[in-house]
């Protein structure tokens, strides 16, 4: 899927309208959120709880437009837990938000 870097202001416009400062402020939280749900992920201690955490993170990205983030979220909810590779890439994708 290709990234595209406007879609999440997009969604954040289309529901908040054009205030720019409440814009950035709801998207820092969506940021912030999803680092915590990354967290979550990397440290689950089971593959229910890793499922659980990627699930989130999916519907989280899914929420915003994060296309990208939802792709990545959806794929590590159907491997094992600890999948390092797959945890680097939603860490990558979540830095260029």
């Amino acid at each position: 899927m290709a990234y595209d870097p406007g879609a999440i202001d997009a969604t954040l416009a289309a529901a908040l309208g054009e205030d720019s400062a409440l814009i950035a402020e709801v998207r820092l939280a969506f940021v912030d959120s999803a680092a915590r749900t990354c967290a979550q992920l990397k440290s689950a201690p089971d593959d229910a709880a890793w499922r659980s955490a990627a699930l989130r993170l999916k519907g989280l990205a899914a929420s915003f437009g994060a296309v990208r983030l939802m792709e990545i979220a959806a794929r590590a909810a159907h491997h094992p837990a600890g999948d390092a590779q797959l945890v680097a890439r939603i860490e990558r994708a979540i830095a260029r938000l």
